[in-house]
């Protein structure tokens, strides 16, 4: 069973190791959009206090890391392109899966959770950004019906903006 929690305090120390592993994980792939000092640690704990950090569980088992904002990201009120609705959204930042949860699928599992989890808040749309050479998730999110909306500034640097409208 796939599930979407608000992750606990005494979780933070498993999201954390799933992010570094991502962060090993970008380098192994040729990149780095997650640098030594972000994610932190400090920014896991954050969210998790915020209400903002979930864990994706498989079976019981913490396989996954993100964090859903529903208070929107101020990065995103200038974008070089056009986002494709104003109606109210949900952030998705600092995705991350256990390298031992890799590749069988879990992303578009993840994105149909929060895809649930919004429409039971009420949001009926979804922003997104990812670094220009990480085509990985550039391809899960066109393959979870993301449309690619232009470019934001995020970070100190341009990031490709995607939504999608649910």
């Amino acid at each position: 069973m796939y599930l979407l929690e608000l992750a606990k305090p005494k979780e933070a120390e498993t999201c954390f190791a799933i992010i570094q592993e991502a962060k090993q994980f970008q380098k192994a792939q040729g990149f780095t959009q997650w640098t030594e000092d972000y994610p932190n640690q400090e920014t896991i704990l954050q969210d998790i206090q915020t209400k903002k950090g979930y864990v994706v569980t498989v079976d019981g088992q913490i396989a996954g890391y993100l964090c859903v904002d529903f208070t929107g990201e101020p990065a995103y009120e200038s974008i070089e392109g056009k986002w494709n609705t104003n109606l109210p959204y949900a952030v998705v930042h600092r995705m991350a899966f256990s390298q031992d949860f890799r590749n069988l699928g879990l992303s578009h599992i993840t994105f149909s959770l929060i895809e649930d989890l919004c429409r039971s808040k009420g949001i009926r749309s979804i922003r997104v950004d990812t670094d220009f050479p990480n085509k990985r998730m550039q391809h899960i999110l066109e393959k979870n019906g993301f449309s690619q909306c232009g470019v934001v500034m995020f970070q100190g640097s341009g990031k490709l903006a995607y939504d999608k409208v649910i």
